[in-house]
């Protein structure tokens, strides 16, 4: 099966679970996080200072990320290659969705095509999108490419400054390639205002090679079981994967559900998800010890860049 096909499949999914996963995110701000210490030097003031960490970027979290209702856009010219035209209309607001860039497509070729996105970056953020348009030979669509609002609150952005998109453009009936764009930026009305601080607070887990990696706090009543979250930087000068391997929790094998996407000169927000039935199949009530290993491949080959030694962490 193509890469693409592959995609696809996994937007349906993804799209068929995305209600209930938005409907469960929205008490998140009431759950209660532990901080990450480090496992071999415990005291009492590290511990201390991880959990302030961890409780003020809680409330320091708005229940609205995005001033959405004034942010605006000029009407542009994403992408105009081999008949197939990109317009990006206006920024727009959708009480489910969130925010978004309300997009034209024209589709001027003898293909019906579909448009999806390889990357979406918001304020240097790599964003998880579920963008995927289809639009038949000679006709125009519009369409919305939404801003995932628990990306956007997870990444502590209050404000869509920039938006870069890699567009990639497909035969609908073939699933052969036709095109990919280099970036499109599109800066919004609150570009000058743009804050880009990271947030990375938290424990830092690994920091060599032009790789930066930040535990920030563990969730034991996230959606699918339990979460950690973490904070990546990539300034490798090549786009790169994080997906993690030999995983335990309290001294168990676990499965880790995790892969992170980071292009050059960018930062990522993700969670390591834990499924509730593996930690109920070995009894674990409470996480309080994690050892694991980053695996880090180049994007375009899945050559590997590095393995880290394994690292490990106490919670609290």
């Amino acid at each position: 099966m193509r890469k693409t096909g592959i995609k696809i499949i996994s937007l349906i999914l993804v799209l068929a679970l995305f209600i209930l996963m938005a409907a469960a995110s929205g008490s998140s701000d009431t759950k209660e996080t532990k901080g990450i210490t480090d496992k071999t030097r415990e005291t009492a003031d590290g511990a201390g200072e991880t959990a302030q960490e961890a409780e003020k970027t809680e409330e320091e979290t708005p229940e609205e990320t995005s001033s959405s209702a004034q942010v605006t856009i000029e009407e542009q010219v994403l992408a105009d290659q081999d008949d197939v035209k990109i317009t990006a209309k206006e920024y727009v607001t959708d009480s489910i969705w969130g925010d978004g860039i309300k997009l034209l497509i024209e589709n001027n070729t003898d293909k019906n095509i579909s448009v999806s996105c390889h990357a979406l970056i918001v304020n240097n953020y790599m964003i998880t999108d579920l963008f995927s348009a289809s639009v038949a030979s000679g006709k125009k669509a519009n369409e919305t490419l939404s801003l995932s609002s628990s990306g956007l609150k997870a990444a502590g952005i209050e404000e869509v400054g920039q938006i870069e998109i890699y567009f990639h453009v497909y035969d609908s009936d073939s699933w052969d390639d036709l095109f990919n764009t280099d970036a499109v930026t599109i800066r919004t009305s609150a570009f000058d205002s743009m804050d880009t601080t990271p947030d990375d607070s938290g424990k830092e887990l690994y920091n060599a090679d032009g790789i930066r990696i930040v535990g920030k706090y563990v969730d034991e009543e996230s959606f699918w079981g339990a979460g950690i979250l973490l904070y990546m930087e990539n300034s490798t000068g090549r786009n790169i994967g994080i997906s993690c391997e030999n995983f335990s929790v309290n001294g168990f094998m676990m499965t880790p559900y995790f892969t992170c996407d980071i292009y050059s000169g960018k930062m990522a927000i993700d969670d390591i998800t834990l499924m509730s039935s593996e930690l109920e199949k070995n009894d674990i009530e409470k996480i309080e010890e994690v050892e694991l290993s980053f695996h880090i491949y180049d994007l375009s080959s899945y050559e590997t860049i590095l393995d880290t030694d394994p690292i490990g962490f106490t919670v609290e």
